[in-house]
């Protein structure tokens, strides 16, 4: 894994590249003066070539895919349309959450827009677009104020994992948007990590896996 001050480059080849987002560290602009740094434009400060392909909530941390160059951002983009691409997260949720009566638990629920508290997100059965998420008990804190979960988004909804975990009744802990106060105060940032990534190399199809710890 190399390292920069500003970069932490788990993979690199002529075709993609993989970096690890810290927390409060947009994926790409944002508007206003006061949201230009971000993971983007310091990786094309790097490496010009370098396209976007897929998005982290700005409190998330962890994996990052990026494309090098405009063909291999399109196989990567449809590769994530298909569901071929594998993502997997750790997050830190408030309260004993049971294992569920198999391995992997199944959080099934639409997702649509708060349009009366943008940006927020809601569970929405009229107008949600279908939105997936498996989730597995990691480990469960002795006290039962927290429980560490691994999360399987099947389908990419903006901010699907909060939503679905709230909507399960346990909140990922310093969740300032979806967390009462006293989740926001169980952690001094959003305990959630993207902690794997796995797929086929876009053009020599060899498959490709990388992980990254969480800090939490």
């Amino acid at each position: 894994m190399a390292q920069t001050p500003e970069l932490v480059i788990v993979h690199q080849d002529d075709d993609l590249l993989v970096l690890d987002k810290p927390t409060g560290l947009l994926s790409v602009p944002g508007r206003g003066l006061d949201k230009q740094d971000c993971l983007s434009l310091r990786v094309q400060a790097l490496y010009p070539d370098a396209l976007v392909v897929h998005r982290l909530d700005m409190a998330t941390s962890g994996l990052m895919l990026f494309a090098r160059g405009p063909i291999v951002q399109r196989a990567l983009s449809l590769a994530f349309a298909e569901r071929s691409i594998t993502k997997h997260y750790v997050a830190m949720v408030a309260g004993h959450l049971a294992t569920p009566a198999q391995e992997w638990g199944v959080i099934d629920l639409p997702i649509g827009a708060d349009w009366h508290q943008r940006p927020l997100r809601k569970i929405d059965h009229d107008l949600g677009k279908a939105s997936v998420t498996r989730w597995r008990v990691l480990a469960a804190e002795p006290d039962h104020r927290s429980t560490r979960v691994e999360l399987e988004p099947e389908t990419g909804r903006s901010h699907q994992l909060r939503v679905h975990l709230l909507a399960l009744g346990h909140p990922i802990l310093g969740d300032a948007l979806y967390g009462s106060p006293e989740v926001q105060g169980m952690a001094t940032r959003l305990l959630l990590h993207a902690s794997s990534l796995a797929f086929k190399h876009p053009v020599s199809q060899l498959p490709l896996q990388f992980a990254s710890s969480a800090d939490f």
